[in-house]
């Protein structure tokens, strides 16, 4: 307990010392920052100093909000440490091709230094002093020396870095899911679940805290695992408890429920998770897409609902199902499809088209049987009726 103590004190001071270089250098840059920073900041973010007191956000790179204070200011010394740079190729008649991105930085990369431990002893010993009696110290400084050491001390040998790529953090419900499940696609080979499975999976998770958390940690792992792929048939339980270490975070039902799951399942069983997360806002009587533009949900009239009853009368169509409800939350919610994916369009032609891009087989009865004469301009109500539907007719059952 006592290493824990202390650990956790020496992170303190260091954490302390940062967040305070942090707070000085915006505070003596922020009127500079609104004039000549790369990146534009919002008045309001700039008009007074920050200290111990204000919003933790502004610590965190962000392209919005407080975040973008830290963000700017990093691509503002950036710039300045990029001029510098130029001034040293230009002195030295040189040209430096050596570059690095901001997310590769180590200390030694950045012009650094400290006033008192390394500038001024450098500026004392390149100074003669003279005394004359009555007289103020006289003092002479070396400057053509001292402006030579400075190069070679601090300047000389450094890299330009990069504008571009400044690492920033990105929400997890701001993440665009479309691009991590191709990516762990492209790392790990991906197969559908069992309709079984989807049946006991969703059975472990009784509410909606219960989805949102499995679907949470969930999330967690496809980050991780389009960054770094994993062996295909891993228990998804055993890769959370060992090798991400998180077994003491998950409650049993997580647990029993990834149990049923290997690394192969992931993207099915997200799309299930955030199927049933939807169905469980409807019941909660809460909107799951209320980012969806109101062009995809004008209400179904009487033919509608009769076909869609035939259809699911005598069809389950449950991954066809899930293919809807992940093109509604990934693709539909973007806020510019209703120029790219017009509203007239039908409904099962535009889907069938987005499956065949994902190289997945079209189910025989969605494509002999799945009503035509649906559009686009019904998507979210269609998936409404048709999960209503699916939900009556099992508590009959």
């Amino acid at each position: 307990m006592l290493d824990f103590f202390l650990v956790t004190a020496s992170l303190k001071a260091w954490y302390e010392k940062y967040i305070k270089i942090f707070l000085t250098t915006w505070n003596q840059l922020r009127v500079s920052l609104t004039t000549n920073g790369e990146i534009k900041i919002p008045n309001e973010f700039c008009q007074k100093d920050l200290d111990l007191n204000s919003d933790f956000k502004v610590l965190l790179p962000q392209r919005q909000g407080p975040g973008l204070c830290s963000t700017a200011l990093i691509s503002y010394l950036i710039v300045l440490h990029n001029d510098l740079v130029y001034c040293v190729d230009k002195h030295t008649g040189e040209e430096t091709s050596y570059k690095v991105s901001p997310a590769d930085l180590t200390d030694l990369h950045v012009i650094r230094y400290e006033l008192e431990r390394d500038l001024m002893p450098l500026v004392l010993s390149n100074t003669q002093y003279s005394i004359e009696k009555g007289q103020e110290t006289l003092y002479e400084y070396d400057l053509p020396k001292i402006q030579q050491q400075i190069i070679s001390h601090f300047l000389l040998g450094k890299p330009l870095i990069t504008v571009d790529g400044i690492p920033t953090l990105v929400n997890r419900h701001d993440r665009n899911y479309e691009i991590i499940l191709k990516d762990v696609k492209a790392k790990v080979k991906q197969e559908p679940l069992q309709t079984l499975t989807l049946f006991s999976v969703a059975g472990e998770l009784h509410s909606y805290s219960e989805v949102c958390e499995a679907l949470s940690t969930l999330e967690v792992v496809l980050g991780f695992l389009a960054m770094t792929g994993g062996e295909p048939h891993i228990q998804l339980s055993c890769y959370l408890e060992e090798v991400l270490q998180m077994g003491d975070q998950m409650a049993q039902h997580i647990v029993k429920a990834f149990s049923m799951c290997c690394l192969k399942h992931c993207v099915a069983l997200w799309q299930l998770l955030a199927s049933l997360k939807s169905e469980n806002m409807l019941r909660l009587k809460r909107d799951p897409f209320a980012g969806v533009s109101e062009k995809y949900k004008q209400p179904l009239g009487e033919e509608e609902h009769r076909l869609l009853t035939a259809f699911f009368s005598k069809n389950s169509a449950d991954t066809f199902l899930l293919e809807m409800h992940e093109f509604l939350v990934l693709v539909l919610k973007k806020p510019n499809d209703p120029d790219t994916y017009r509203p007239d369009w039908g409904l099962k032609d535009t889907l069938v088209s987005y499956m065949e891009r994902k190289d997945m087989d079209i189910p025989p009865d969605v494509e002999d049987h799945f009503p035509e004469e649906l559009c686009l301009s019904h998507y979210v109500e269609a998936w409404k009726f048709i999960i209503a539907f699916k939900q009556e007719r099992g508590q009959r059952q």
